[in-house]
C-alpha cells in the first residue's frame, strides 16, 4: 500500500511539474494545451469579474471559472518550475494578460466550474524577463548563415556579415547546450522544438547565445536556434489585405509564390537613394559599409560579432533595423520586394520583407546575404524569447 501511495504521489508531482513547465516556459506562446483535459488547463486571463475569471487556453478554448474565497492562489516568477518559492496572492492581484494554470475543483456542484487552485505568472513579470532576455541576446548573441557543421566535435561555423565585412564564427556546443529548430511555418522562438545538432545544415540561419572570446570569433553556446529558410525576390503580382497575403513572381524560379504576412514579420522600405547606394556597395563587394552609413545615418556598432561580424556589416544591418516599419497597405502591385521566409515551394510565411529594392535586384546574391544577416542578427530571436 505504501508503495502504491508513493507511486501515486510521484505521478501527481510529475503532472504538476509538466503543467508548470507549460505555464512558465512560453508565457506568450500558443502552447498545445488542448491535450490538457479538466480538471486543469493553462491559458491567459481575458476578463475578470467580481469572482470569476475568463481564461482563453492555448488551444483557443474559452473557460469561465468561479474563484471562491477558498481557492488557493499562488504567484510564480517566469522560469520557475515548482511551487517551493511561490508567493501567496489575492484575487484582486490578478489582471488581464496574466498567464494562469487553473486547477478545477472536482467536488464543485454539477454544471459549475470552480477553481481549487490558481498559479499565475504576472504579465508585467513576463515583460520584464523578456526585456532582460532581449538585452542578453543583444550582448551575448551572434547570428548568421551556417557554413559547416561538425556533429562529432559539436562545432558549427557561421558566416556573419556580408562582403569584405564577412566573418567566420565558431559556435561550440556541448551536451548542455539547448539546441532548437524553428517549427514549420513559424518564426517564433517560443514555438521552436528541441532538435539534435545533425538537424542543422549548411545554408541554415542560426542564432546562438553564450560566452564569446575576445575577438568574437568563437562562442561557447548555451542556447542555439536554427532553421531552414527561403529567399524570394521579385515583383508583387497581387496584394490581398483581407488574408494578409502577397503573391510574388520569384525571379529565381520564375514561379508565383504566395507569401503570408503575420504580425511577427519585419517589414521595411528603402528610399531610392539608399537602395542605390547599397546596391553600388554590394556589387563592388565592399559589404555596404561606407555608403550604408552615409545613406542611413547609422552609428558604428564597434564591429562586434553580435552586430554582424564587422563594422561594415553592422552598419548595413543597423541601417535596415532603423528604417521605419511599413504595413500591408503600403505594398502595391508591380513593386519589387525581397523576402526571407519560412521554407516552402508555393506558399511561405515572411520573416523579413524589404520594399523599395529595385536597384538591389541587380546584385541579388549579395543583397540576399545582407537580408539574411539582418534577419539573423545578434539580437533576441523574437519577442517570445524566454
Amino acid at each position: 500500500m505504501k508503495s502504491k501511495m508513493k507511486t501515486l504521489f510521484l505521478i501527481s508531482r510529475l503532472r504538476l511539474a509538466v503543467a508548470m513547465a507549460l505555464l512558465v516556459a512560453a508565457p506568450f506562446s500558443v502552447i498545445a494545451a488542448g491535450a490538457q483535459a479538466a480538471p486543469r488547463f493553462v491559458g491567459t486571463i481575458a476578463a475578470i469579474g467580481a469572482d470569476t475569471l475568463t481564461v482563453k487556453t492555448d488551444a483557443g478554448e474559452v473557460h469561465q471559472v468561479q474563484v471562491p474565497s477558498t481557492a488557493v492562489l499562488k504567484r510564480i516568477e517566469p522560469g520557475q518550475k515548482d511551487l517551493s518559492t511561490a508567493a501567496a496572492m489575492q484575487f484582486s492581484d490578478l489582471a488581464t494578460g496574466d498567464r494562469v494554470l487553473v486547477k478545477l475543483d472536482p467536488d464543485a456542484p454539477a454544471g459549475t466550474s470552480q477553481a481549487l487552485q490558481i498559479v499565475a505568472v504576472k504579465a508585467a513579470d513576463v515583460a520584464l524577463k523578456q526585456q532582460k532576455d532581449r538585452e542578453d541576446w543583444q550582448k551575448r548573441g551572434v547570428g548568421g548563415l551556417v557554413k559547416s557543421v561538425d556533429p562529432a566535435a559539436g562545432v558549427i561555423v557561421l558566416t556573419s556579415g556580408v562582403g569584405a565585412a564577412a566573418k567566420a564564427i565558431a559556435v561550440n556546443t556541448t551536451s548542455t547546450t539547448m539546441l532548437k529548430r524553428y517549427a514549420p511555418a513559424s518564426v517564433r522562438f517560443d514555438q521552436a522544438q528541441p532538435a539534435p545538432i545533425d538537424a542543422i545544415h549548411a545554408g541554415d540561419q542560426l542564432r546562438a547565445r553564450g560566452t564569446k572570446n575576445a575577438d568574437g570569433a568563437q562562442i561557447e553556446a548555451e542556447e542555439v536556434v536554427s532553421g531552414t529558410f527561403r529567399n524570394v525576390s521579385g515583383m508583387i503580382t497581387s496584394v490581398d489585405a483581407s488574408t494578409s497575403t502577397l503573391v510574388v513572381k520569384d525571379l529565381a524560379s520564375k514561379k508565383q509564390v504566395t507569401i503570408h504576412i503575420t504580425p511577427d514579420a519585419q517589414m521595411k522600405r528603402l528610399s531610392d537613394t539608399m537602395a542605390r547606394m547599397l546596391a553600388m556597395r554590394l556589387k563592388s563587394g565592399s559589404g555596404g559599409g561606407g555608403n550604408a552609413q552615409a545613406a542611413g545615418g547609422a552609428q558604428r556598432s564597434g564591429g562586434s560579432a553580435g552586430q554582424g561580424g564587422g563594422q561594415g556589416g553592422g552598419d548595413s544591418q543597423q541601417m535596415l533595423s532603423r528604417l521605419p516599419a511599413i504595413q500591408m497597405a503600403d505594398l502595391k502591385k508591380g513593386e519589387a520586394v525581397m523576402v526571407v521566409s519560412t521554407d516552402g515551394v508555393s506558399e511561405v510565411t515572411a520573416i523579413t520583407l524589404l520594399a523599395g529594392v529595385e536597384p538591389l535586384l541587380e546584385a541579388p546574391a549579395a543583397s540576399q546575404n545582407l537580408l539574411n544577416n539582418w534577419s539573423m542578427g545578434g539580437g533576441a530571436p523574437d519577442s517570445g524569447a524566454q
